[in-house]
This record gives structure tokens, sequence and C-alpha cells, in this order.
């Protein structure tokens, strides 16, 4: 028959308490928080019609990736670990069909050298790994070509071609689409980047025109449309980096909302969002039928002239909140349904492994005296021993 020591089970113990506490927090805690979250049934969309098949899109946003020059290795550690595991339980108990980031991929791409941004970029494809089922669409943000003044064709062309797509185009799937735009480059002032995304942009717009006309049967306005492509006729969901032109978050409710000593913080035009001119454009050119953006880090809905709603999405990295946050769309041609799924909060992982520790000390301490009561035993039968 096996016989235990206390020091060897309470070894087991330390060890069982180290192992569960670990394995929880960067492992199974992911697992029941997403299980939580469900695809939106389409019948409830806006203008959704239930029996028309439903596109499952996952958006996220603003997953900066630490750089060479401020990431520490700790931090970067921490912080993509909890990206790829939360990103891959997604795609394992979700299944979506398309996933959207809404720009920030990386942090320091403005300013990455080559070979920083070769390791950025093999990072990044380790930690949103996916299988040929899920189509992953990356939108470009001011922190991966830095911000207007920053930009140069350089940056820019090394981040289509690692995404190896135009960061101007639309991307149609299952008869939606999706219009994506290179909103850092909409400052308006004529600079030869703004000029060639505001030429993609016109083009884009005029296709999708057509289109509609097209499947009107307006034969005269048909007529001008000679040499377009022809898109679904449907009017696009738009996707981009940097909100359309808010004063501030101050109407923005929610728990994923801006802190409330930051809410009534006036927004900068053609830095925290765009300008009301740009804003206008894109609205007048596109008549989008919902707006899905990022750059803030917090989560917001805004209603734009009464009938262009936009959606602001949290970013999905513990290093810019505490409970990070991801969008699932059920789309149609017709309709769409939002619903969001958050991830772990960082500071019950925090919590978890402070009361783990808690729990170590309080065993050492147990074992320490129950040691100390033992020896204090020991020394008084061997005296009684001496004194026969």
């Amino acid at each position: 028959m096996l016989k235990f020591s206390g020091s060897s089970v309470v070894a087991a113990l330390l060890l069982s308490v180290v192992c569960g506490s670990f394995f929880f927090c960067e492992y199974l805690i992911y697992f029941p928080t997403i299980l939580k979250c469900a695809w939106p049934q389409l019948s409830h969309a806006r203008g959704g019609e239930g029996a028309e098949p439903a596109l499952r899109a996952m958006v996220l946003s603003d997953t900066h990736l630490l750089g060479a020059v401020g990431g520490h290795w700790f931090d970067k550690l921490r912080r993509e670990w909890q990206m790829e595991r939360a990103f891959q339980t997604a795609l394992w108990l979700l299944k979506p069909e398309i996933v959207f980031i809404l720009g920030d991929i990386f942090d320091e791409g403005k300013w990455s050298s080559q070979k920083h941004w070769e390791d950025d970029v093999r990072r990044f494809h380790r930690m949103f790994r996916h299988s040929t089922d899920t189509e992953l669409v990356v939108l470009v943000g001011n922190h991966d070509i830095g911000f207007h003044y920053e930009m140069d064709w350089f940056k820019l062309q090394r981040f289509e071609k690692v995404f190896n797509a135009s960061s101007t185009r639309i991307v149609t799937k299952k008869g939606v689409n999706f219009l994506l735009v290179n909103s850092v480059a909409l400052h308006g002032d004529g600079c030869p980047i703004c000029q060639s995304v505001e030429k993609d942009l016109i083009k884009l717009s005029k296709d999708l025109n057509c289109s509609l006309q097209k499947s009107q049967s307006d034969s005269k306005e048909t007529e001008k449309c000679g040499g377009s492509q022809t898109y679904p006729p449907t009017a696009p969901i738009m996707l981009q980096h940097y909100p359309l032109y808010r004063v501030s978050d101050a109407s923005c409710t929610g728990e994923d909302a801006a802190p409330p000593e930051e809410r009534h913080l006036l927004f900068r035009e053609k830095y925290d969002v765009l300008s009301k001119e740009a804003s206008q454009r894109l609205l007048q050119w596109f008549k989008p039928r919902l707006i899905l953006s990022g750059h803030t880090h917090s989560g917001c809905e805004v209603l734009h002239d009464n009938k262009y709603p936009e959606i602001s999405v949290p970013s999905f990295s513990w290093r810019n909140r505490n409970n990070p946050s991801f969008i699932l769309a059920s789309v149609s041609s017709s309709g769409y349904s939002l619903s969001k799924c958050f991830l772990p909060e960082e500071s019950t992982v925090i919590g978890v492994y402070c009361s783990a520790g808690a729990c170590l000390l309080l065993l050492i301490l147990a074992h320490c005296l129950w040691m100390k009561g033992l020896l204090q035993l020991s020394l008084c039968l061997l005296g009684k021993h001496k004194s026969l």
C-alpha cells in the first residue's frame, strides 16, 4: 500500500494550483466566454428577410502588434498570446466565413525597418492563421503606414504587398458588397496618395451606381455606364479605420464605450475622426447601409444624417482595453444583424492568478506550521526518551 508524506501531498497541491490556474487562464477561459456568443438571426435584422441565406462575418479592430522599438518582450508575449488564443478559439467555435480587421494591425508599421516589419508580419500570420474556409480581409490604419503627414508610397505598397490587395476596393461575398476605404488618405489636401485613393473611390462609386441602374433597367442612365465593373445591385457595407466625423463620444453608451471622463473630449478632424467634408463625400458617393470603423479603441453607435448607421468596433487587445470584443454580423444582400462578443477581461485573469498566488502562500504557510509542530513534537519525544 502506497504511503504519502505530508511534504509530497503539499507539493502535489502546489503543483495542482499552479498548473490549474495556468491552464484555466491561458487556454480554458476563452471557451466558456466565447461560447456565450452566437450568430444573430437575420430575420431580426433591419430590413432583413429570414429566408435569405446569411453570410457570417466577424469584425475586429486595432490589434496593435507591438514592434521592436516600444514593445517590451513581456507585453508582447502577454497581449499577443491573448489575441491568438481568442482568435483561434473564435474561429473554432463560431466558424466565420469572412473576417475583417479594421486597421492598426501593427503598432509600429509607420516607422519600422524592413527587418522589424518582416518580423511583425511573421508574428501576425502565426497569430491570425486560418483555414481556407475562412477569408481574412485586412484594412489599413494610421499605425500601419503612418498618419497623413508620415504616409508615403513605400509604406502603403509594403502593406498592400503583404496582404496582396489594394487598400481601397470592394470585396463581394454571397451577393454582399463590402467597401474597404483607405481612410488615412482622405485628408483632402491633394497629396499624391490622396488623389489616387479619391480617384479609386469615385470609380467604385460609379461602378456601384451603374450596377444599381442596370438592375432597374434604366436604359438612359445605363448608356453612361460603358466599361464599368458590375457588382451585386445593393448598397455597400463600408469599412474603414477612421470613424466618420462626430463631435465626441458623448452620446456613446454601453460597457465598451469610452470611460465617462473621456466621452466629452472633442475629437480632432483628420486625426481622431475624418473631416466633415470627407465624411459627407463618402456618404453621398456610396449611401452605405452600414459603416464599421475602428481607431478609437471604444465602442459607439452613431446615426449619420438620420439614415446611415455607424458602429465603432473596440480594440481586440488587452493593451488598449480591459474588455476587448469583436462584432458578429449575419449579412445578406437585403439585410444585416449584429451582435457583440466580449472576450475574457484582463482583470479577471489577473484576479485568478492573484487568488492562486494567495492559495500557494496559504499552503506553504500551513505546511511550514505543520512542519514546525512536527519538529517540536519530535524534540519533545526525544527529550522524554533521554530522561528515561
